[in-house]
């Protein structure tokens, strides 16, 4: 073997076992007793507090790179590394050109090239000048394809009509791919008042439940109709849930992700002119947050991810609401800030990776990660579960120090990050 790992605690499966995982050219080779005989030209003993876990993977991350000051390939994985994520798939929006063309693709991936401490993959942008196309990004390699219901915030990011939400899903399901919804409905958010200046309950009364609710319904029956695979990112609103659970129970095709922040905060925490905590659909009052967690331990929700949505702090507006960028940043913290809000509510790090590595490995069609065993990817991550620090966005790997966590105590802490075998980081926090 190449290396060997030894821990007092590996997740394996469902259960944490004293275990040694051999590597070899990337791959997991070998399981064993935690003093299996397993030579190695490296053999690593991991601290008594670490616990050895699948690398996160995060399927909702907004790059921004090339043709922006936002946010990079290098400081993105960085970032991402820093906090225990070895995939990440990045989102066809905010980049310069969008990501809805194959040359478009090529240029992202060169934009990457060279750049990155992780594994990244791709989704394609479906917007209503390339329904005829989207043959061609799939066989150019995307994971998946991404729309919109609503305004995007991006004049070259246009939103799908209702009839080209389904022209969309019947081309995507011939393909066998995936189709990811921005689902807030139109008609709702044109018929809400605008958000003015610095009240965050401003923001929050210009995109309701209602915005979710409807546009949900939307595309569990047009994925009813088709027969199309969809997946609802960022589920913010409790509302939506029954509506998830009865497809499920039906036999649609539908996934639904939720995020950290909904997660976190509550809408009665956010202080006015707090346009970090500015994102589409919003943060929602505390009582919403309840059923989200019943939903991720029932299955109604499927998985977490970051909605990484950076920006330069200019487009924060100096904290009026009715001209900042609505977008999160937050890609290092997601696990430790789930971790922290799971732990309260007696979820386990079984629960944790279910949640942020399997399923998502899942959702991009990525078999080869997402757990621990023999003939996987050797993308792992050494997790203290019990550490617990104050965030200092400053400090964080992100390209700008903007983000609602700045200051919060979180639980949990990155001791190291492997991909495919390779450390990602030379010690805590920093890649190599």
């Amino acid at each position: 073997m190449e290396c060997v790992l030894r821990a007092d605690r590996v997740l394996l499966g469902e259960h944490l076992v004293p275990a040694s995982v051999g590597i070899n050219d990337g791959c997991i080779a070998f399981l064993g007793d935690l003093d299996a005989d397993c030579p190695a030209a490296q053999d690593c003993r991991l601290p008594a507090a670490a616990v050895l876990l699948p690398g996160f993977v995060d399927t909702h991350v907004h790059i921004n790179d090339p043709g922006t000051d936002w946010e990079g390939f290098a400081t993105a994985t960085a970032a991402a590394a820093a906090g225990g994520i070895t995939t990440i798939v990045d989102m066809p929006l905010d980049s310069d050109p969008v990501t809805t063309s194959v040359a478009a693709l090529r240029m992202k991936e060169s934009a990457a090239e060279g750049n990155c401490a992780i594994a990244v993959g791709y989704w394609g942008g479906v917007v209503p000048d390339n329904l005829d196309r989207l043959a061609e990004l799939a066989q150019a390699g995307v994971r998946g394809f991404k729309c919109f219901l609503a305004d995007s915030g991006n004049p070259n990011f246009p939103h799908l009509t209702s009839e080209q939400l389904r022209t969309a899903m019947v081309r995507i399901a011939e393909l066998d791919s995936l189709l990811l919804v921005h689902a807030e409905s139109p008609a709702v958010l044109d018929a809400s008042p605008r958000p003015v200046g610095r009240r965050y309950r401003s923001f929050l009364a210009s995109r309701p439940d209602a915005a979710e609710e409807d546009a949900v319904g939307l595309v569990v029956d047009t994925a009813r109709e088709t027969g199309a695979r969809v997946h609802i990112v960022h589920v913010s609103s409790a509302r939506v849930l029954p509506v998830l659970a009865a497809a499920k129970a039906d036999g649609i095709a539908v996934t639904a992700e939720t995020c950290p922040h909904y997660l976190t905060f509550g809408a009665e925490e956010i202080p006015d002119g707090g346009t970090e905590f500015a994102a589409c659909p919003p943060i929602r009052d505390g009582a919403n947050r309840e059923p989200l967690w019943a939903a991720l331990g029932d299955g109604t929700l499927d998985l977490v991810v970051s909605d990484h949505s950076p920006c330069h702090p200019r487009h924060k507006a100096a904290g009026d609401f009715g001209r900042a960028f609505g977008g999160v940043s937050s890609l290092q913290l997601g696990p430790r800030a789930v971790w922290t809000q799971a732990v309260a509510r007696g979820f386990g790090i079984a629960e944790l990776s279910r949640w942020m590595s399997e399923r998502p490995a899942e959702l991009a069609g990525y078999p080869d990660r997402g757990r621990i065993a023999v003939g996987l990817r050797a993308d792992l991550c050494a997790f203290d579960p019990d550490t617990e620090d104050i965030v200092r966005a400053a400090e964080l790997r992100h390209r700008h120090p903007v983000g609602p966590y700045d200051g919060v105590r979180l639980r949990g802490s990155v001791l190291q990050t492997w991909v495919a075998g390779v450390p990602a980081l030379s010690r805590i926090g920093e890649p190599v």
